[in-house]
């Protein structure tokens, strides 16, 4: 790689050539083949949701969150009225195509027009979400917004370290492990040591094509069972790059 030099001899990045500030994200529905993002709203998503989320036993699904589990209808009416009414987090409902029906939520968070950054976050998949194709989808869709719609250069993944799930599922979609930030915030009363990860303008498209290769129904036997596994995919990708 060629280091460029300032008139000090000094090495500085590379140039950025016409880089102007990024759109926000909109709150417009984002469609895709097994599901589609919708701006959050109590009145059309909530009946849904709350009987998704109670199928769970407990709240465990919730431990990492920064809140609990809401117990009862009137609580979770008010937990996703604050969702409707945030503009970063900007939260989104995860509709299923097949039933119509909200079954989870996410967001796009600490968004920085200026310089190209955002985050997804604030994940909180239904058993009926959790390992399944809407679920893949869901986050494929929030990253090509941010990338192709949005021109965004670098979309961010952070939970706490503890959360092996989450760091798991990073690098499951394509992320990669930048590292942790200890004593980063206090939730719940405890300490978060918050792992990072990333990907970037000049990564997406080899983690575009991984994912529309896994998403393409040819990639599911009759049972709904994947014949090629995401990284896999990724993985072959850059071996013919």
């Amino acid at each position: 790689m060629n280091i460029r030099l300032n008139q000090y001899g000094q090495p500085i990045g590379p140039e950025i050539a016409g880089w102007s500030s990024r759109p926000r994200p909109p709150r417009s529905d984002v469609t895709g083949r097994y599901c589609r993002l919708e701006g959050v709203n109590p009145l059309r998503h909530g009946a849904d949701l709350y009987a998704a989320y109670m199928e769970a036993p407990d709240g465990r699904d919730w431990t990492y969150l920064f809140d609990e589990r809401p117990e009862g209808e009137e609580d979770f009416a008010s937990y996703l009225a604050k969702l409707a009414s945030s503009a970063d987090p900007l939260h989104f409902a995860i509709i299923e195509s097949h039933s119509n029906k909200a079954v989870g939520t996410a967001a796009l968070m600490r968004i920085d027009p200026a310089h190209g950054g955002l985050e997804v976050g604030w994940i909180t998949f239904s058993p009926r979400l959790k390992r399944t194709r809407v679920a893949t989808e869901s986050m494929y869709l929030m990253m090509r917004l941010a990338f192709d719609e949005l021109g965004y250069r670098r979309y961010e993944w952070k939970c706490d370290s503890l959360n092996a799930p989450s760091r798991a599922a990073a690098l499951r979609y394509g992320f990669t492990f930048e590292g942790i930030f200890r004593n980063a915030v206090i939730y719940k009363g405890r300490n978060r040591d918050t792992a990072w990860y990333s990907i970037t303008d000049h990564e997406w498209p080899r983690v575009r094509s991984a994912f529309e290769d896994w998403l393409d129904p040819s990639n599911f036997d009759e049972h709904g069972r994947q014949r090629r596994r995401l990284q896999d995919l990724r993985e072959s990708l850059s071996c013919s790059a």
